[in-house]
């Protein structure tokens, strides 16, 4: 089965460890990261892509993506 989030939040250190967590647990990146500004707040915010083959598990959409 081939898995796929997207992980989102504020540009900061828990995003960038966030990232890291999944990366560290077997997810490979899925294209660049996406930023965009929010202006009402003054924050910029980014997302990630990652992807994961995962054996011998069939896809359902129950499953929780975090635990792989």
């Amino acid at each position: 089965m081939k898995l796929f989030r997207f992980i989102t939040g504020p540009d900061d250190s828990q995003f960038c460890h966030r990232v890291t967590a999944a990366l560290n647990k077997g997810w490979l990146l899925h294209g660049g990261p996406a930023y965009t500004f929010n202006a009402a707040t003054g924050t910029l915010h980014c997302g990630q892509a990652v992807v994961k083959e995962v054996e011998g598990v069939d896809y359902t959409p129950d499953i929780k993506l975090g635990d792989y």
